[in-house]
């Protein structure tokens, strides 16, 4: 009878413990057209609070070149690449307000404006300064995409892409992907609004995800990866360790009852 309940118990722990195939495969089942869902993805980045921008200016005017030529004596890094804090210390950062500070126009906001809205609101303000404005060239761009992920990926930690748009694919490869023991059909993205903090749950293993709102991240969102419940029960991910496991109760049980029927 005691061995009919250890096979039962082994077997039942074995079905239950490893994790399938199933919860690892990314973007399962078949893709689907949805053009409302398209149109969001492909607006422009509209800039936030934190957000650190990127401003150049190119003229004939030597003295406002050089007012704004800090972000062209950056350091850069390896392979020739510009740091994020070097675009932290340099950069305009969008404040609390929603300004930044540049020269000659002072306090400008720009929060919920796109690169070119911004770019078209310092071109206008410049003119009230400079009459020959059409000689000015000016490019305005978003210093990377900040964000942090947490949770069951294999680095965790803050990271920066110096791109206009980052998806959750991008973010999540750029923590080394979500390790084994984490949940890929429960990946949270935590974003702060100015109306208050949004929650979004997303399931990588459905393809049904690239028509997502939620699919582009934004600067300062926070990626959590929730463990998979295999995890805390601490048998094992794959069937070698389950069996192991295994093994090792079963040998565990079987010294003590044989313990108990010497004494």
């Amino acid at each position: 009878m005691l061995r009919k309940i250890l096979f039962i118990f082994s077997l039942g722990l074995l079905i239950t413990s490893c994790i399938p195939k199933k919860e690892l495969t990314y973007f399962q089942g078949e893709p689907s057209s949805n053009k409302e869902v398209y149109k969001i993805l492909n607006e422009p980045y509209k800039l936030q609070v934190n957000d650190i921008l990127d401003i150049q200016i190119k003229a004939n005017n030597e003295e406002l070149v050089a007012l704004f030529k800090q972000s062209e004596t950056q350091t850069t890094g390896t392979a020739g690449q510009i740091s994020a804090d070097q675009f932290y210390l340099k950069g305009y950062t969008v404040d609390r307000l929603g300004n930044i500070r540049i020269p000659y126009v002072g306090e400008l906001n720009v929060l919920g404006y796109t690169e070119k809205e911004v770019r078209e609101k310092i071109e206008s303000e410049l003119a009230k300064f400079f009459k020959d404005i059409d000689d000015i060239f000016i490019t305005v761009k978003l210093a990377g995409i900040r964000f942090t992920v947490i949770g069951e990926v294999n680095t965790p930690g803050p990271s920066v892409l110096f791109q206009n748009q980052v998806n959750i694919v991008e973010a999540i490869a750029s923590a080394g992907d979500i390790a084994i023991t984490g949940d890929r059909k429960n990946v949270t993205i935590i974003r702060k609004h100015i109306d208050g903090t949004k929650k979004m749950t997303l399931d990588l293993t459905d393809v049904a995800i690239f028509n997502s709102d939620a699919f582009y991240i934004q600067s300062n969102d926070i990626i959590y990866v929730e463990p998979l419940k295999q995890k805390s029960w601490g048998t094992g991910t794959t069937g070698v360790q389950t069996f192991t496991t295994i093994v090792s109760v079963l040998s565990f049980v079987t010294t003590t009852i044989l313990l108990v029927k010497t004494l």
